[in-house]
């Protein structure tokens, strides 16, 4: 089972950037005055003159003082403006969101909201919305750094209030991420699942999983299916319907994943289903047979593997395609038994290694006769990729997310999970793991 060496798929999430965080701001003075206050209420009766904004003690002996004071706080208070501004994040947290930051007025209007890193004092921007009740940014909100907002407004009466909050969003250490396929405005075939796989190990799985939901235009039913503690995928009974839309929405912002750690994502993908696809290649008669929607369109000699390396049986998804790749022996566990720098016309069936590909380098005819490789499905075809051939043709006219089913052979059939090959799961297995 031949293994390219290709570079590692990007994430579809973007990585975070780290920040130190700076000090806090003193707090002003008043506020410092009101917390005093309320911590030594009843115990320092006497002495409250001398902690509150500094002065004679002596000054209030006659009481005038003290009543001046209180008359020009509720006086204040009285012609404070009515405008209530929220923050999302708490002032002083340090797990806060990266995508559910905004600002909201109640009782007046938003004149302006700044948003700044706390350490360097890059300006995030936003947008406020037109009927001033709301703020929230339109530039990136990064991991693990420390921000800072500011927000203006004023009531009916013109009566100003501002808002502040400093906050550091949730870490790289402490938050996960899912990288999934298919992405946003892909076009799959009929046998692409939706499948997650997460950068740190998940406990909560419940929770996670009832966090995304997977719906189809055709109304199948989608159930979601832990591997194990990072992989979960998503597929309905029978494959996709051709044509369909499928909707996945992610909602795991703040969603605890394992303890301590918390989801950052939010966002919904769509992607549509191409015509019905399934290529079945029998061992006996070293023939594959393309069907679409029902109809076959094109049978292909093939040369399955050997009696030494069979090929797996059972159902397979094209997860990958390469015009040319280079497959490496070594990679797989067969030593330095080959090494093809241009493998032409090569298509994902396995993680551990299975593909379809064009073959130049066998010498002779095996092709609808022999079963000649190391687990692979070879298909006639020229060095360089070029030229009118079945490989060429195969691979031009297939789909991530294609079926690839292979019978008779002496394998055993493929892991569910070796590869996007969740088919080879009973429906009533697949279904049981997701209502534990």
């Amino acid at each position: 089972m031949e293994q390219p060496v290709t570079p590692p798929a990007s994430d579809n999430a973007a990585q975070p950037q780290q920040f130190s965080s700076t000090p806090r701001p003193a707090r002003p003075l008043a506020r410092r005055r009101v917390r005093v206050v309320a911590g030594v209420a009843g115990l320092l009766v006497g002495a409250l003159a001398l902690t509150a904004c500094g002065g004679d003690a002596k000054a209030n002996d006659d009481g005038k003082d003290g009543k001046d004071s209180a008359n020009s706080d509720a006086s204040a208070a009285k012609d404070a403006s009515t405008l209530k501004i929220t923050i999302s994040a708490k002032d002083g947290s340090t797990n806060a969101s990266i995508n559910d930051v905004n600002v909201k007025a109640e009782g007046g209007k938003l004149s302006d909201v700044t948003m700044t890193e706390a350490q360097g004092g890059k300006a995030v921007p936003g947008a406020l919305a037109a009927d001033g009740l709301s703020w929230k940014p339109t530039g990136k909100v990064e991991r693990g750094t420390q921000y800072k907002i500011t927000a203006n407004g004023k009531d009916d009466k013109g009566r100003a209030a501002t808002e502040n909050a400093q906050f550091t969003t949730v870490s790289a250490k402490d938050s996960f991420i899912g990288t999934y396929t298919p992405d946003n405005g892909a076009t799959v075939g009929v046998g692409m699942p939706v499948s997650f796989t997460f950068n740190k190990a998940i406990t909560n799985k419940k929770d996670v999983l009832s966090h995304i939901t997977v719906t189809s235009s055709s109304g199948q039913q989608v159930v979601g299916h832990w591997f194990n503690s990072t992989r979960l995928d998503f597929r309905p009974e029978q494959y996709w319907k051709a044509g369909s839309k499928v909707t996945m929405k992610i909602d795991l912002d703040k969603v605890e994943g394992a303890k301590g750690i918390y989801g950052v994502q939010s966002k919904e993908v769509t992607f549509t289903i191409g015509r019905n696809q399934v290529s079945t290649v029998d061992v006996n008669t070293q023939k594959m047979t393309v069907q679409q929607d029902g109809k076959t369109i094109k049978t292909i000699p093939v040369s399955t593997g050997s009696a030494e390396h069979p090929t797996y049986n059972g159902q397979m998804v094209i997860s990958e395609k390469f015009t040319q790749t280079r497959m490496n022996g070594d990679s797989v566990g067969f030593g330095g038994e080959y090494d093809i720098k241009d493998v032409p016309h090569a298509m994902r069936l396995s993680t551990s290694g299975t593909f379809m590909h064009g073959n130049y380098w066998y010498k002779g005819d095996p092709f609808g006769n022999d079963g000649t490789s190391h687990g692979c499905v070879g298909m006639k075809d020229v060095q360089g990729a070029g030229g009118d051939t079945p490989a060429k043709w195969m691979f031009d006219h297939s789909l991530i997310g294609d079926v690839v089913v292979v019978k008779n052979s002496p394998d055993k059939p493929i892991a569910p999970d070796n590869g996007l090959n969740g088919w080879n799961m009973p429906w009533s297995q697949w279904t049981a793991a997701a209502s534990s």
